[in-house]
C-alpha cells in the first residue's frame, strides 16, 4: 500500500518516527520528485537476528578485517553511496527530502550508519533507523566485493549486542535471503513490531571499533542461545 503526501505538508523527524512505529516508511518516485510516498507492504522482510547466517567465506573475510568498519562517522558519504547510480539501476528513490529528514534523525541519534573502508576510501555501507528494540534497515551500497555484506554482518552483531529484537529489511532480496531474511505478512510483522518497540536497546552498547572477530562471536553466541 502506498499513498502520496501533499508536498506542502511538513514531515518532521517526529512524524517520521511515528510513521515507523506504525509500520510505515517513506520513499520517493525518483531523486527529482519532491513528493514522498508512504509505504506499508502487504508482505515484509525481516532478518531474525538469532538465526543470522554468515557464509563461511564471508565470515573469514570479516574475521580478518580486510576492510575497516566504522559506525556513525560519515552520514553524507553513506547516503550518497546509497543514492548513486549503479549497474541495473539508473534512478534512486532517495531524493532531497529523504536526505534531509534522515540527516535530522542522524543528528537526533535515531538514524545510524555503518561504513566500510578500503584505506581512506568509503567502499560500502548502510543506514537505517533505530527505535525501541527495532532497527529499520533503509539502504546499503557496495563499490567492492563484500563491502555491503560486511556492513550487514557488523550491523547484526551490533544489534544483538545492543539488545535489539527486530531487524526490518522492508523487502526480501536474493542478497538478503542468503543471511536468513524471511518474508512475513503485515499482521505478523505488526505483532513483532509492537513487541520490539517496547524493548530498551542501545545501538552503541557494542564499542564502535569492535573487531570483526568480536562481532562474529556475538552472532555465534546468539545462535547457540537460540538452539
Amino acid at each position: 500500500m502506498a499513498s502520496r503526501d501533499d508536498i506542502m505538508i511538513e514531515i518532521t523527524p517526529q512524524v517520521l518516527l511515528k510513521a515507523y512505529s506504525c509500520g510505515i516508511f517513506p520513499m520517493a518516485e525518483s531523486a527529482d520528485d519532491p513528493a514522498l510516498y508512504w509505504i506499508e507492504p502487504q508482505h515484509r522482510g525481516i532478518l531474525p537476528l538469532s538465526a543470522m547466517h554468515v557464509p563461511k567465506r564471508l565470515a573469514k573475510t570479516v574475521r580478518q578485517g580486510v576492510l575497516r568498519v566504522s559506525i556513525d562517522t560519515d552520514y553524507e558519504g553513506v547516503i550518497e553511496g546509497c543514492a548513486a547510480e549503479r549497474a541495473g539501476r539508473r534512478s534512486t528513490w532517495i531524493n532531497a527530502r529523504i536526505r534531509g529528514l534522515y540527516r535530522d534523525l542522524f543528528r537526533l541519534g535515531h538514524c545510524h550508519t555503518v561504513e566500510v573502508w578500503e584505506g581512506e576510501r568509503l567502499v560500502g555501507g548502510l543506514y537505517g533507523v533505530a527505535l525501541g528494540g527495532v532497527f529499520f534497515g533503509e539502504s546499503m551500497f557496495s563499490y567492492v566485493r563484500d563491502a555491503s555484506k560486511i556492513a550487514l554482518v557488523h550491523l547484526a552483531g551490533r544489534l544483538i549486542g545492543g539488545g535489539f529484537t527486530l531487524l526490518d529489511t522492508q523487502f526480501v532480496t536474493d542478497h538478503l535471503r542468503q543471511f536468513g531474511t524471511i518474508e512475513i505478512d503485515r499482521e505478523d510483522f505488526h505483532r513483532h513490531l509492537d513487541s520490539a518497540l517496547g524493548q530498551k536497546a542501545d545501538f552503541m552498547r557494542v564499542p564502535p571499533d569492535a573487531s570483526g572477530a568480536a562481532i562474529l562471536d556475538i552472532i555465534e553466541q546468539a545462535q547457540d542461545n537460540a538452539r
